[in-house]
């Protein structure tokens, strides 16, 4: 891996809020050199040519800084962004030695279509996206391929099937899953009450409205509250063995 030239800047005195915050607006991102042989310094970068960098050379690219003091060849050991915007506001570059191995995390990329998700439904789950290794530095891969072609349905890619350069020394768990492919959960099938319970519908309860005349005058043969019962009506005849209304039986002789 190619060093990438990158020309920073010397930052001089406190890095207080109000100057940070002018120096982000300007599209510089402040930062920090430090390990090696070489004290602490206290840089500030173009947003540009370190996005540049980066995705020419990947997350581990190799730095050449070039500043008013000297050059440091560095890696980007952590890199903060905005949590809106994404956008990069500080960043912290590590010396290294080319002659001397570090351990880097390098990305995993899935390559290839798996037949248990493809034709037998199965859900991908990609568990381990980046693995930590050993190496020189000019021997970083960019990236480290997890091919899940021969993936069926219930199967799993362990970090001992992934293919690392001869000169990447693999410091993760051999046994530990990379890439699953998951049989999809099928849904309980429930007891024949609790379907009967969920599916039938509650019967409303009807209210029957009484007739306009029927809630004037009450239902037939029942006397409204507080209405006294019709007497006899004057000149009616009694009915046959009934005496007429007022009058009492005389004793039969």
């Amino acid at each position: 891996m190619a060093e990438i030239e990158l020309k920073v800047e010397i930052r001089l005195g406190k890095g207080t809020k109000k100057v940070l915050s002018e120096m982000r607006g300007g599209r510089m991102i402040p930062a920090v050199v430090y390990g090696g042989k070489g004290a602490n310094l206290s840089v500030a970068v173009g947003e540009g040519d370190l996005l540049g960098a980066l995705k020419a050379g990947g997350a581990n690219a190799l730095l050449k800084l070039k500043h008013e003091k000297g050059e440091d060849t560095v890696i980007v050991k952590a890199l903060q962004r905005h949590v809106v915007t994404s956008r990069p506001v500080h960043a912290d570059f590590q010396r290294i030695s080319l002659t001397e191995k570090i351990e880097v995390k390098v990305p995993i990329e899935i390559v290839g279509e798996a037949p248990g998700v493809k034709l037998q439904g199965g859900i991908l789950e990609h568990v381990l996206r980046e693995l930590l290794v050993r190496c020189l530095p000019n021997a970083i891969p960019q990236r480290i391929d997890a091919d899940i072609s021969l993936l069926n349905i219930g199967e799993q890619l362990f970090v001992s099937s992934l293919k690392a350069p001869s000169e990447v020394e693999v410091l993760a768990d051999p046994k530990q899953i990379v890439v699953n492919v998951l049989v999809p959960a099928a849904e309980e099938e429930k007891p024949a009450e609790e379907v009967a319970a969920e599916g039938a519908l509650a019967e409303p309860e009807v209210i029957a409205k009484g007739k306009e005349k029927g809630e004037e005058e009450g239902e037939a043969g029942e006397a409204k509250p507080g209405v006294k019962p019709e007497a006899g009506k004057p000149g009616a005849k009694p009915e046959a063995g009934k005496p007429a209304a007022g009058k009492k039986e005389e004793p039969k002789k």
